[in-house]
């Protein structure tokens, strides 16, 4: 593809319109959306109007007045649109990480008899440990075993619990087929459990049309929520009577302002929260729901890939390097929307490339990973990013000492 090709593809572009929607610095192709979204410019509005009105003007009465309590529900209904689900299904609360293990130790809750916890080697580093320290916790109720990818379908047995697996992989883009894979657990008795960090807002995700159990998900990679945003839970309905949550906080109390000394969970989807909701991040990441949910799923997923498949083949036909090594699957069908590079250079190369205004992330030992965005990257874009990309390879341009020097993140 020349580059007046993909100016063209720019120009028919349906999703074209929301590159405006964002506040990105001049000069920067980011293609770091999969790891942190950044801000749509309705978001500094919204927030402003948050701390000087409602926080500053109705003081504590906005958790009546402005809605500040309704929030988790309410903000839940509007993502559960991009996930399949019912708008009573999924709520906002807490981190990734808390609500695995609260929906994780709900599943052992809903499985007596069973005390398997099984997922694959290489999931996303938090949700292992999660499972392990539920394990740990529950030395004769749970035990996590984890197994090769290609094993897991045979590995679901009779004692199975539930089954954890994050739908597009954060490092390589793999993308497990949710409704076979649910299908297989259910088929042995086994609840399932999605993590969606890597999907919602980027791909088209149907939970109730897979059948799915349980599901939580992060707001801050493409639903472009802020830093730290508050993560979601989705508990299918039929679930939600007898489904028990381990941290029993006021707000999953069934009459939280009764005040009462002991715990009545509440037997709807708000028995999953905890304590006081973060009205602050609640509102970034609202806005930032608002906005994903004016474009079409299908087509963001559609654009999306589009980019990943122009990244690929550009790198490919212009990268002359025998270390250099597609790490994402080839076929779209089975791949979200980022693409892993190997190569023994990962780091230094995304630094190089993060200072010619290119920015990646990279994951050990040798991912340089880049993310595809539809709603504000372009055609154009993607094809300078990946000549860059090439011609950093090309001069060995990474082979600078402040670019092998490791940062805190990376």
């Amino acid at each position: 593809m020349t580059r007046d090709d993909a100016l063209a593809l720019d120009a028919a572009d349906p999703l074209a319109r929301f590159r405006a929607a964002f506040d990105l610095p001049k000069g920067i192709i980011y293609l770091d959306g999969n790891s942190l979204g950044p801000p749509p410019r309705a978001t500094v509005a919204r927030l402003a109007g948050v701390v000087s009105e409602e926080w500053g003007q109705g003081l504590i009465r906005s958790w009546n007045t402005a809605g500040w309590i309704d929030a988790p529900t309410r903000v839940g209904g509007k993502i559960a649109r991009l996930i399949g689900a019912k708008a009573s299904e999924v709520v906002v609360a807490d981190s990734t990480t808390v609500n695995l293990f609260k929906l994780t130790a709900g599943a052992l809750s809903l499985q007596p008899g069973r005390r398997t916890i099984l997922s694959e080697t290489g999931n996303f580093p938090t949700d292992l440990y999660a499972l392990q320290g539920l394990a740990a916790l529950l030395p004769d109720r749970a035990r996590l075993k984890s197994v090769a990818p290609e094993a897991l379908i045979d590995a679901i047995d009779d004692d199975t619990a539930v089954v954890v697996l994050t739908q597009v992989h954060y490092k390589s883009a793999l993308r497990r087929d949710m409704a076979a894979v649910t299908a297989a657990a259910h088929a042995k008795g086994a609840l399932m459990l999605w993590d969606l960090s890597h999907s919602a807002g980027a791909i088209a995700v149907d939970l109730n049309g897979a059948d799915a159990d349980l599901a939580v998900g992060c707001g801050y990679k493409y639903l472009n929520g802020g830093p730290g945003a508050p993560a979601y839970v989705f508990v299918a309905e039929r679930h939600q009577g007898e489904i028990r949550s381990p941290l029993t906080g006021w707000m999953g109390h069934a009459e939280p302002f009764a005040f009462e000394d002991g715990y009545r969970p509440a037997h709807d989807i708000r028995g999953q929260l905890t304590g006081t909701p973060s009205v602050l991040g609640l509102a970034a990441l609202e806005a930032g729901i608002d906005l994903q949910l004016e474009a079409d799923p299908a087509a963001i997923e559609a654009k999306g890939l589009a980019l990943a498949d122009l990244f690929i083949a550009e790198v490919e036909a212009r990268a002359d390097d025998p270390d250099l090594a597609l790490a994402s699957p080839r076929d779209p069908a089975q791949r979200g929307l980022h693409v892993a590079f190997a190569h023994p250079q990962g780091y230094a190369l995304v630094q190089a490339l993060i200072a010619r205004g290119i920015i990646g992330d990279f994951r050990s030992p040798d991912i340089a990973r880049y993310g595809f965005s539809p709603l504000y990257l372009g055609y154009a874009q993607v094809w300078d990013a990946a000549a860059a990309f090439a011609e950093v390879l090309a001069t060995r341009a990474w082979d600078r000492p402040e670019f092998h020097a490791r940062a805190a993140v990376t």
